[in-house]
């Protein structure tokens, strides 16, 4: 999305994904074969004057889905968005990228803090300098300490969904665990600072606990040690704990490290979802093709399912998602069980540049991204296809009392700074 502010003049701007002949125009959700990643086409570069994102792999297929929609329904907009997926083609990691023409070319941002820090770098395009080369980043996480605050020259957090985040084991399809069904807070946080290290000290079998992360950009870990800190001050993890020297993604099941009775790893529970009950199957066991997947019928256009060898789990006896246990696809009705512990529910975001307007949203992108009583109201936070899109990809709708910490004073659309009682609206 175009970084700079133009006064008084509300762009149009086109959400675009990769289209495919044979779809439908009038097609909502996925109808027809697409690929597993969302990059600009093969041959295709964006220009000075498209929107251009990176950053989180959690929200990245849900943004995909929401670009395809709205271009779907406004084909004569003049601009185009494109977003740059967390990883590339085949599953490569911090691949070279040329995000617009102009551009000099970059690192792949790989999660939600390396979208924000590319965001924040406020490159300018080379060919046309009033745009940048990156104009927002999705964030699984929140606003933390290092930001600067959604203020003049700062970075705003506009929340666009709910999901919530719960501990993986190897399912019992795949083997079983040597864990517990259900660890609490105070265990989880003991887990990951090594102070508990056999499963037999929570209730599971005497073998040792291996504990892991994904790598160190992504928002899911840094909300997940955020909320085993009790929610403001993230723990440091011990060294029991591996992310496989900074390179395991985020929710990927299909990583062979994690095919242990002995593994435990952080997973969105709205990726979860979509993988298991909406997405289609991987074309091999590692998920790395290009394209990993090939969707049919009404399977979701972007993303596969890589939860692997991987369950999901229960937090004090709270249960992550209903219906629970979670039942053999095909499941319409699966959702994030709103009445999950708290402290492990969360907001995920679109971030902005602060801009001089009254929600401190760009002008040219208040018809995506701001609240839905705005004028003029964001698309992603109204429109009926949105909603669709949100359940297809397994999160919550964010209202004025939605999912996550802090959540009842967040709204969609509502950019804000600090979820647990600074800035908010």
């Amino acid at each position: 999305m175009r970084s700079c502010v133009r006064e008084g003049t509300v762009e149009r701007v086109r959400l675009i994904s990769k289209l495919f002949a044979g779809c439908s125009a009038l097609a909502l959700i996925a109808v027809c074969a697409a690929p597993a990643l969302a990059d600009p086409p093969s041959g295709v570069t964006p220009r000075p004057a498209d929107v251009v994102g990176v950053g989180s792999d959690t929200i990245g297929y849900l943004l995909d889905q929401y670009s395809h929609d709205y271009n779907k329904l406004h084909p004569q907009a003049p601009a185009l968005l494109y977003g740059w997926d967390a990883t590339g083609p085949g599953g490569t990691v911090g691949d070279p990228i040329v995000t617009k023409a102009g551009c000099q070319p970059i690192a792949r941002p790989d999660g939600s803090s390396a979208g924000i820090a590319a965001l924040e770098a406020n490159i300018p395009d080379q060919a046309n300098p009033s745009d940048f080369c990156i104009d927002y980043a999705g964030s699984s996480r929140g606003p933390a300490a290092g930001d600067p605050p959604c203020a003049t020259g700062g970075i705003c957090f506009v929340p666009i969904a709910g999901d919530a985040v719960t501990w993986a084991t190897r399912d019992a399809a795949s083997g079983g665990t040597d864990a517990p069904a259900s660890l609490t807070l105070a265990q989880l946080k003991n887990i990951y600072l090594c102070k508990i290290t056999n499963w037999a000290k929570v209730g599971g079998r005497s073998a040792p606990i291996e504990p892991f992360l994904p790598q160190t950009s992504s928002g899911t870990r840094a909300f997940w040690l955020t909320a085993l800190g009790g929610g403001t001050t993230p723990i440091s993890p011990g060294t029991c704990v591996s992310d496989e020297n900074n390179t395991l993604q985020d929710n990927q099941g299909t990583s062979p490290v994690l095919n242990s009775a002995e593994a435990i790893v952080p997973y969105s529970v709205a990726d979860y979802i979509a993988q298991v009950y909406h997405d289609a199957p991987c074309t091999g066991p590692s998920c790395t093709g290009s394209p990993a997947c090939v969707p049919t019928g009404p399977e979701n256009l972007f993303g596969c399912d890589q939860h692997g060898v991987l369950g999901i789990n229960e937090i004090g006896g709270s249960q992550p998602m209903l219906p629970w246990p979670p039942p053999s696809p095909p499941c319409t009705a699966c959702t994030i069980n709103p009445k999950f512990t708290a402290a492990f529910q969360r907001l995920v975001y679109v971030v902005v540049r602060d801009a001089p307007t009254a929600d401190d949203i760009p002008a040219y992108l208040e018809p995506f991204f701001a609240a839905q009583n705005a004028t003029p109201p964001g698309a992603i936070c109204r429109a009926t296809w949105a909603k669709k899109d949100l359940a297809a990809y397994g999160f919550l709708r964010v209202a004025v009392s939605g999912a996550g910490s802090g959540a009842g004073r967040s709204q969609c659309g509502v950019s804000h700074w600090d979820p647990y009682g600074g800035k908010a609206g």
